[in-house]
């Protein structure tokens, strides 16, 4: 039970940086591109977050297993 609660907090500390960088970049991405309309922001930024989540979890289980 131990290690799930302290994967946990590593996810969660892991998904506050990943799903910022995430949204970040798609942010930027919709810059670039020449969409600046604010639905494009709020999608990019959603995506970042979702996106984030599996990633977050993965990680953090195969930085709690070594």
């Amino acid at each position: 039970m131990e290690l799930e609660a302290c994967m946990l907090r590593l996810a969660s500390i892991l998904y506050s940086l990943i799903a910022t960088a995430l949204s970040g970049n798609f942010v930027i991405l919709c810059i670039a591109i020449g969409l600046g309309s604010t639905l494009c922001f709020t999608l990019a930024v959603s995506a970042g977050a979702v996106l984030a989540l599996p990633l977050a979890w993965l990680l953090a289980r195969e930085l709690s297993t070594k």
